[in-house]
């Protein structure tokens, strides 16, 4: 891992988020939605749909977690400093972009309510889901930017991995669960002024 500081700030051309748990907090309780559906702990909910043979248990599945993502993105709210760091990067010329495994429904109503300056946005109805690299390498094309001169911040192990897998920079928004995570990060930030102060 290397640290912030050491950052170029012309080595980032343009910067993609993961949206819950990153940019805002929408409360997701992944334990709660596991117990409903009694799903096995240590695998993503969308990969174990995958496993699924029967078609009213994988529509009862998807129904189970639209739910809980649309009664998130109602709660949701800014993370400390995001909103300010996104301004900061817009005023600074540096295309933003978010990637989520959330819904395209509840990102859009997520999006709508705390007014969130990006317009790229990639959900999983649009590409395959993190840890896959196609979402951020479809941002990289829309920009048309080489991944290597990108960075995608995120707060969980499969933000990283697909950032590693794309050829971008991982950054890890850490928190209080996930610093297990920390090696896994070609950097790290406990706060968006960390990253803002590079493009002042």
């Amino acid at each position: 891992m290397r640290r912030l500081t050491e950052l170029d700030r012309s080595q980032v051309r343009g910067i993609a988020f993961d949206l819950d748990g990153t940019l805002v907090d929408s409360a997701l309780d992944f334990v709660a939605i596991r117990k409903e559906l009694g799903f096995p702990d240590g695998v993503g909910l969308l990969e174990h749909i995958e496993t699924l043979s029967d078609a009213r248990a994988v529509d009862h599945a998807h129904g189970v977690i639209a739910r809980h993502e649309m009664a998130g993105a109602m709660r949701a709210s800014w993370m400390p400093g995001a909103r300010s760091l996104l301004e900061t990067l817009n005023d600074a010329g540096i295309p933003t972009a978010i990637l989520t495994r959330n819904s395209r429904a509840a990102t859009r109503k997520t999006c709508e309510a705390l007014d969130i300056p990006i317009s790229r946005i990639i959900t999983r109805e649009d590409c395959a889901p993190k840890p896959d690299p196609e979402g951020l390498l479809r941002i990289a094309r829309h920009f048309g930017l080489m991944p290597a001169r990108m960075m995608y911040v995120g707060d969980f192990i499969d933000d990283l991995t697909a950032a590693r897998r794309a050829g971008m920079a991982g950054c890890l928004y850490r928190n209080r669960k996930n610093s297990a995570f920390v090696s896994e990060a070609a950097y790290v930030i406990d706060h968006f002024r960390e990253l803002a102060v590079l493009f002042h």
